[in-house]
């Protein structure tokens, strides 16, 4: 669970990285159709000279640049305790196949810190980390970043994520008219150091209410933080997809009301949401067994096929009996 590698002068302090946290916020982009790739970079462009990655192989996949802010606050913690820490938290912004948006802060946080704060350009100098005010009590603040919310005064990574999703939402280049009615999913998740000689674990995966998922991840120390905030956008990109589609099935009453009107309200899954399920495609190699956890239990790809294997049979039936005799 690697990250930034230290610079400056050389402490007595342990500047190891033993805790990760982030969040991501998934939705559907409120346009009527799916950017091109330009147009998705246009978006996805903080400022006129930064640098936007497009990928087109093996689906349209655009990323911002990564935007620091600046923190000085509490860590959010289980017991209540103050833990101060200070540094930067990195945010970012994608959209898969001009149509699913995604936006996720995260930070590396070291085993301890000194006990007063540097000046700001040693922190500038380390994006995405951050030093504890003394030793960090890791389960402590792990739970806690895990838990119901942030207290006040405690860092809130769910207001930095909600800060930049809102600036993309509101460019005047989208129609905000969205093919279909769908719900913003929020994924909180922490990565603690695996044992010695262990490899990356997932230890669990939990669906709360209100659109929020809760992920907690063991890695080893070779693992770089950014590996690991992609491999929870994956996880929230798919679990978005998925709990989209049941809804879809659901509201459609497929099978229990009139065939048309069914495949009617199940339209918009066919064009455009079944051809985006694609789980570990750009997560890195040593995280990719990890997929494997889900696919066991619960099943995401099994439950996907599933449903879209109902739809497709539907779609079969209803230009059966549409024939004429």
């Amino acid at each position: 669970m690697a990250g930034p590698a230290a610079t400056g002068e050389r402490t007595e302090q342990n500047s190891e990285p033993v805790l990760v946290f982030g969040e991501v916020h998934t939705c559907l982009l409120p346009h009527r159709q799916a950017l091109t790739g330009c147009d998705a970079a246009d978006l996805l462009r903080w400022r006129a000279d930064e640098r936007v990655l497009i990928s087109e192989r093996p689906n349209l996949y655009i990323r911002s640049s990564d935007v620091p802010t600046g923190v000085d606050c509490h860590l959010p913690s289980a017991s209540g305790a103050k833990i101060r820490a200070v540094g930067t938290v990195t945010a970012r912004a994608t959209l898969t196949e001009g149509r699913l948006l995604q936006v996720g802060a995260h930070c590396t946080v070291t085993a301890d810190g000194p006990g007063q704060r540097r000046r700001w350009g040693h922190y500038l100098a380390r994006t995405g980390v951050l030093e504890p005010f003394g030793t960090l009590p890791v389960r402590d603040v792990a739970d806690g970043c895990l838990g119901d919310g942030p207290r006040p005064g405690d860092l809130d990574l769910g207001t930095i994520v909600g800060r930049s999703l809102t600036r993309v939402l509101r460019n005047p280049a989208l129609d905000r008219q969205p093919p279909f009615k769908s719900r913003t999913t929020r994924l909180r998740w922490v990565a603690l150091r695996a044992a010695d000689g262990e490899g990356p674990v997932l230890q669990q995966f939990t669906l709360a209410g209100n659109g929020l998922r809760t992920a907690e991840l063991r890695l080893p120390t070779d693992i770089p933080a950014v590996a690991a905030a992609g491999l929870c956008h994956d996880l929230a990109l798919h679990d978005w997809l998925l709990t989209t589609l049941v809804r879809m099935v659901e509201r459609s009453r497929l099978g229990s009301t009139d065939g048309r009107n069914a495949l009617t309200a199940l339209r918009p899954a066919v064009d455009h949401l079944m051809h985006l399920w694609m789980p570990a495609a750009r997560v890195d190699q040593p995280l990719r067994p990890l997929w494997e956890v889900l696919e066991r239990e619960p099943g995401f790809t099994r439950q996907w096929q599933l449903l879209v294997q109902r739809i497709r049979d539907q779609l079969a039936l209803q230009t059966v009996t549409e024939l004429p005799p």
